[in-house]
């Protein structure tokens, strides 16, 4: 186990620092939805998430640490975008400020006990803050299009292949968990029918920046036929995106995902679909490394 935390630090680790530090405002960002999110977390603990009338600070919570693990994957991929400095600039910067601002209403909101989007206790000023939140969301909505297109627009030969599909496939995700927002909006209310809430599929949607990389960057550092590397991301994004669809479909009619029937049934197999691909490509990374420590190691006993 040791070996394989060194080759994890050295191979997938270290090389992910490097680019990050190309991005510090961005990874600083993210940071501070962590640390954001830690300060409330003890808040809850001695004086509870509700703050009436509106405010729910668990919301808060969640929301800072997702908006935190988002900024900080857009950092890593940011680099591999390809865009021209003052693009890429700009993207930061609009990324930063957008991020800094969403914290602020959402974590504010709450402790005062109101609701940072919709709410109906406020006065105009934080109806006109929710209104702007919204005008934010839509902003990060933009961006994210705008990231999507330039990574679908890359031509062969691709430096990182693997590492692109992985990418390509989570901003089609993310495009779904945009569409789930933009609905948010529209309704005024994060809730679908009698038991729909949106934000399952909008939060669900967003980890793909997770779920559907980390494959494609484990790949890179096996040594397995391309083919069948390109099949084991190509299955696992498609089970990960059909999942999501079903979710959606789910929500739409006004019903909970947590409930056993046939669409989140269904919705959790390709799920595990997706999984079984994730835990493929993290047993080839590890056989590959033992491999290669045992390789090692003979050579030094034969000289």
């Amino acid at each position: 186990m040791s070996n394989f935390m060194k080759a994890v630090r050295t191979d997938i680790v270290e090389p992910l620092i490097k680019v990050v530090e190309k991005e510090k405002g961005l990874v600083a960002t993210g940071i501070f939805g962590f640390i954001l999110s830690a300060g409330i977390a003890l808040y809850i603990f001695f004086q509870g998430k509700i703050i009436l009338p509106e405010g729910n600070m668990g919301d808060a919570f969640s929301f800072n640490a997702g908006i935190g693990m988002f900024i900080l994957s857009i950092a890593v991929i940011l680099p591999f975008a390809k865009l021209g400095t003052r693009k890429r600039k700009t993207m930061r910067w609009f990324y930063i400020t957008a991020a800094l601002y969403s914290y602020a209403i959402e974590t504010v909101q709450n402790f005062r006990g109101l609701n940072p989007r919709f709410s109906r206790e406020g006065t105009i000023i934080d109806m006109i803050g929710g209104i702007l939140f919204g005008a934010v969301s839509l902003v990060l909505v933009s961006l994210a299009v705008i990231l999507m297109i330039q990574f679908f627009r890359m031509k062969p030969p691709y430096e990182r292949p693997f590492l692109l599909m992985g990418i390509r496939y989570a901003f089609l995700s993310i495009l779904l968990a945009n569409l789930a927002g933009i609905w948010m909006i529209l309704l005024q209310n994060r809730s679908t029918g009698a038991d729909g809430n949106l934000i399952v599929l909008h939060g669900i949607g967003f980890h793909a920046l997770q779920t559907l990389i980390l494959p494609g960057l484990l790949f890179e550092k096996t040594q397995v036929n391309e083919r069948f590397k390109k099949l084991l991301i190509h299955y696992g994004s498609i089970a990960w995106m059909l999942s999501i669809l079903l979710i959606g479909f789910q929500t739409a009619l006004g019903r909970t995902v947590f409930e056993l029937t046939a669409l989140p049934i269904l919705a959790s197999l390709l799920m595990l679909v997706w999984f079984g691909t994730a835990i493929t490509a993290a047993a080839l990374f590890i056989r590959k490394k033992r491999t290669y420590h045992s390789f090692s190691y003979s050579k030094k006993l034969g000289n």
